[in-house]
């Protein structure tokens, strides 16, 4: 269906929540966080778990590695997202990222850096957490979208996003960095670029009216379809549904477009249409995970480095 792309990974890294919970101490500046008053803390967090399982589950059996690892523990409530804490880059190179919320500050684990280097081929880990001691943040791949293709870093102003931490990343990485605002219907920036905007082989999802600065959301626009890719454009609404937050991998019969049930009833049939000329949508439910403010693309870390034993199965790795 489609041939191998450096923009796909063909593994991921999920983390299963024992206590999932929306976090309160992220909600001031995440307007697509909300909570649910109907169920008891013990029947969210045991859906979400569920959700989870489901998830990896279905993945692996659309052919992508997953290694799923556990968080037995109720201090970490965003620990879903690994994405945040830390990204890898193809040459075997890793990244950890400074965290804007001090909860999400300990989500980082050395049990899945230590899994990345056993299994896949590390050169480096550069570690940029420490920029937390100075109010610097850069939450990875939710402050990012990465162009691998195209190696542009796009980024949207935020809390979770400052412009020193992303020249740093974007010098050490050899990306271009494009930096914008983006606001949501009432006017809040829009706290991670991940849930603006996807970036495929083919194609690029963009909510390009919550960019207000018209002239830069042509040049965002121009920058995408200058790699050849045609940008499908979503409403507002279809941002809060989540839309924008999917992400493309590479399966046993060709790339995905992993996001959620709930963006995939948000697209439109033209939508889907343009999408699945270059790959194949993969929705799941994820609604309860959608609580925290995040959804399919945020709970997924793209692994972008050679393993070192090619799998003869694909792997659900359980750890921790």
């Amino acid at each position: 269906m489609s041939k191998l792309s450096v923009q796909a990974p063909k593994s991921v890294v999920m983390i299963r929540p024992h206590h999932f919970t929306p976090n309160p101490m992220t909600a001031n500046d995440n307007s697509f966080q909300s909570n649910d008053e109907k169920r008891a803390a013990a029947a969210i967090a045991s859906t979400a778990f569920d959700e989870v399982t489901r998830m990896a589950e279905g993945l692996a059996a659309a052919g992508v590695t997953v290694h799923v690892f556990e968080d037995k523990t109720a201090a970490t409530p965003d620990s879903v997202f690994p994405n945040n804490w830390f990204s890898t880059h193809s040459g075997g190179h890793v990244a950890i990222y400074p965290m804007y919320s001090a909860s999400r500050q300990s989500e980082r684990r050395s049990d899945v850096i230590e899994m990345l280097k056993t299994d896949y081929r590390v050169q480096d880990v550069i570690d940029y957490s420490g920029l937390e001691k100075d109010h610097v943040y850069l939450e990875g791949t939710g402050a990012m979208v990465l162009d691998h293709i195209g190696r542009v870093a796009y980024a949207v102003r935020s809390n979770r996003t400052n412009e020193v931490a992303l020249e740093r990343f974007c010098t050490h990485f050899n990306f271009e960095p494009m930096v914008f605002d983006a606001v949501d219907r009432n006017g809040k920036a829009i706290y991670h670029t991940n849930v603006l905007m996807c970036v495929g082989t083919d194609f690029a999802l963009l909510g390009s009216q919550m960019i207000p600065d018209v002239a830069r959301r042509r040049e965002i626009i121009a920058r995408l379809e200058e790699t050849g890719r045609k940008v499908i454009d979503l409403s507002v609404e279809q941002i809060e549904n989540f839309a924008g937050n999917a992400i493309e991998l590479d399966g046993k019969d060709g790339r995905l477009v992993v996001l959620s049930a709930r963006a995939h009833e948000a697209l439109d049939a033209a939508q889907i249409e343009e999408i699945e000329q270059s790959a194949k949508l993969l929705p799941f439910d994820v609604s309860t995970i959608e609580l925290a403010g995040g959804s399919v693309r945020c709970m997924l870390a793209g692994i972008h480095l050679s393993r070192r034993e090619p799998a003869a199965t694909q792997l659900l790795y359980a750890a921790g």
